[in-house]
């Protein structure tokens, strides 16, 4: 991507970076998944798979309705995390058990935070620009993630971390 000129190339950019994120991240999420052990963590990260395509979705329509390009700019930030994900998941994993799976919630929650920053921005970009409806999307997408990570995070204190201290 070239240098931004100005607030809407920065918006179309912050787009095309959370489309190549959330590719990213929805492809570690599938190896992950076959190591998880708790169910409620198996059913959250099923769910947020499905919640990962629908913000995809709204991301490519709103490059659409900018005229933009249809094309994502890898996320260099997305690819640091995912590194991080593999590693700790497969190269110096736990035994898959509730360990592991407290591996897995801490590397989720990870890469969530990149996403509910970049979607926040995106959606602050889009309020300046007077885009409301995709100022409202990119808002209810930040929600949504939020709302994801703090499931984890009680997941995680109530359960997941308990069983981990026992093992």
């Amino acid at each position: 991507m070239s240098a931004p000129e100005d607030l809407n190339d920065l918006y179309t950019g912050e787009l095309q970076d959370l489309w190549s994120a959330n590719d990213q991240m929805s492809r570690v999420l599938k190896k992950m998944l076959s190591k998880v052990s708790d169910p409620s963590l198996k059913s959250m990260l099923t769910k947020s798979q499905e919640g990962i395509a629908k913000h995809t979705d709204v991301l490519k329509q709103l490059l659409a309705d900018s005229d933009e390009k249809m094309k994502k700019e890898h996320c260099k930030g997305m690819e640091g995390l995912v590194s991080e994900a593999v590693k700790h998941t497969t190269e110096d994993a736990p035994e898959k058990g509730p360990v592991l799976d407290a591996v897995i919630i801490a590397q989720y929650q990870r890469m969530s935070h990149y996403g509910i920053a970049g979607f926040g921005t995106a959606a602050s970009y889009a309020g300046t620009l007077k885009l409301k409806d995709a100022q409202k999307q990119l808002r209810q997408a930040t929600k949504e993630i939020y709302g994801g990570d703090e499931y984890m995070t009680k997941l995680a204190e109530t359960a997941v971390n308990i069983d981990a201290k026992d093992e």
